[in-house]
């Protein structure tokens, strides 16, 4: 009776420690097999595939360049089909027909010295208004270009000098096709921030691959509001720059003094460079009331109240 008890009563479910000491119904299976099973089928797929062709198809040149793709299986995981799906749609995400498009006007191709330069104007997008055309003229019909530095980027940005060779391409690029024929310069110095102030270096570089059209067609360079920094630039400047373009330049201390030489009508001059010039002006009225000189004879209003 105990033992029909026994024999009823249902079977504990083995744990990992009770599961130890009984022994277990399993069937092994040598994994070698499973292999050996997969490479025939895979032969079998091969030699099939193989009947189907003729000899050149089976020894064609594309077989030999597929070979070592195989045999180099580490080399997958730096490709672009061994990364993560994740990660590759993230870093390219795919495009529309219009953003295709946007993406193809953020370039522009010029020629510069007989080399071929592509201009990344997407970067240079805030920095356009650094020129512009102020109109023409003269009997000859002079275009008048203007440059304003205190629209250049800051040299705080990491990518600065990256911004600036695009934007000197574009300055260069611009000027190929607005100027036809003889052209002024006016270089607006004033209101610049100094992080603003191109380096010499640059300058020099920019001087060096301007186009000899474009520096024989210029007739003049007009530096308005200059500083000590650009006096001390154009003076090392001389020794690497010709005769004739020096001569060519000239300091010009205000807008009116430049609206002497060249019609301002048409001409866009900046808020901040119109601001220095009222400053400009309200202090040399000052200075003009505090050095005015009495003349002979005459007496303070002090020496009448005395």
């Amino acid at each position: 009776m105990q033992q029909e008890n026994d024999y009823s009563a249902p079977a504990e479910r083995p744990s990992s420690l009770s599961g130890a000491n009984r022994s277990r119904r399993k069937i092994k299976v040598n994994p070698d097999i499973l292999h050996a099973q997969i490479g025939l089928d895979d032969d079998q797929k091969s030699l099939s595939s193989m009947s189907n062709k003729s000899d050149g198809d089976v020894f064609s040149p594309a077989d030999d360049l597929a070979t070592p793709d195989i045999e180099t299986p580490d080399e997958l995981g730096d490709s672009v089909l061994g990364r993560d799906d994740s990660t590759l749609s993230d870093s390219i995400p795919e495009m529309s027909a219009r953003e295709e498009y946007a993406e193809e006007r953020s370039w522009k191709t010029c020629n510069v010295g007989g080399v071929e330069r592509k201009i990344d104007m997407r970067v240079i997008e805030p920095y356009k208004k650094v020129l512009s055309h102020g109109g023409y003229f003269g009997e000859d019909r002079q275009a008048i270009i203007v440059f304003s530095a205190c629209h250049l980027p800051d040299r705080c940005r990491r990518d600065y000098d990256y911004v600036m060779d695009n934007l000197f391409l574009y300055v260069l690029s611009t000027l190929d096709e607005l100027v036809v024929d003889s052209y002024v310069l006016i270089y607006l110095h004033g209101a610049t921030e100094r992080s603003k102030m191109p380096s010499f270096g640059w300058l020099k570089r920019c001087y060096q691959m301007i186009d000899r059209r474009l520096r024989k067609n210029l007739k003049g360079l007009y530096l308005v509001h200059p500083t000590f920094w650009l006096k001390t630039i154009v003076i090392m400047t001389r020794p690497f720059i010709s005769s004739k373009f020096s001569r060519k330049l000239r300091f010009v201390y205000s807008l009116e003094e430049l609206s002497w030489v060249v019609p301002l009508d048409h001409v866009c001059i900046p808020d901040k460079v119109k601001q220095l010039e009222f400053e400009n002006m309200i202090k040399e009225k000052k200075r003009k009331l505090g050095s005015k000189k009495v003349l002979p004879g005459a007496r303070h209003v002090t020496d009448d109240v005395s």
